[in-house]
């Protein structure tokens, strides 16, 4: 399985950028798709979560109406619309799958790191102000 993102950048603060994620070498469908994002000396972070047929969705606080995650299964890709970003919006950001079949309800399951199966190779995202 590979997950393969792309689409980082460097921006000025208020500026949108468009993070993609392509799936290849298993079921796309069979996968919860979320967006997690570490910024420099610090943990990874969640950041946005959807269901496998994008229905459902769960962001963090300090991204919510700024973000929008959606997926296209035709095209085994999920997005990332980032706009208005901010410097503190600055980090590498990274896909990742976790395989099931529930909705998306804010959960432990849906939030963390470590119930995630598969992970792309990350893309820098840089804020200026």
């Amino acid at each position: 399985v590979q997950l393969q993102a792309s689409g980082g950048g460097l921006v000025q603060a208020g500026a949108s950028l468009r993070l993609s994620c392509v799936v290849s070498g298993t079921t796309f469908t069979d996968y919860k798709m979320g967006w997690f994002r570490q910024a420099p000396g610090q943990g990874r972070e969640f950041v946005a979560v959807t269901d496998w047929n994008g229905r459902s969705t769960h962001y963090v606080d300090s991204v919510k109406g700024r973000f929008t995650i959606s997926r296209d299964n035709a095209q085994n890709t999920v997005y990332l619309q980032m706009n208005t970003l901010k410097p503190e919006d600055t980090a590498v950001y990274y896909c990742a799958a976790h395989r099931s079949s529930t909705i998306v309800r804010g959960t432990i399951k849906d939030i963390s790191p470590t119930q995630y199966d598969y992970w792309g190779q990350g893309t820098l995202v840089t804020v200026s102000s």
